[in-house]
């Protein structure tokens, strides 16, 4: 069995890689990408805590498609919101975004 601080490292670093995208890139579907990626080493902590620590079976895998639901509906969403800042900009980046204020 891998150890737990390995499988905790790895989702600390896939953090860490979506965190610099999320703040280095101005592209929207990149920045959507990262956001993405974290959830993922969300994910893996959660079934690693679920793995080792075991006080139900059941719990770390529900949180896990909780977090997947939720990140569904946030890909869903941003997509949407990505795609008319295209359409009225014909640019993804985010600094073109003030075209959604009021």
């Amino acid at each position: 069995m891998i150890p737990m601080e390995h499988v905790l490292i790895l989702g600390a670093a896939l953090f860490a890689i979506g965190m610099y995208g999320v703040l280095a890139r101005r592209n929207a579907v990149l920045i959507l990408l990262s956001v993405e990626l974290m959830l993922n080493a969300v994910n893996l902590n959660l079934i690693a805590f679920n793995v080792y620590l075991r006080p139900n079976p059941a719990t770390g895998m529900v949180f896990s498609v909780f977090v997947i639901v939720i990140a569904a509906a946030e890909a869903g969403l941003a997509l949407a919101i990505i795609l008319r800042l295209f359409r009225n900009r014909r640019t993804a980046n985010v600094d073109e975004a003030d075209l959604l204020k009021w």
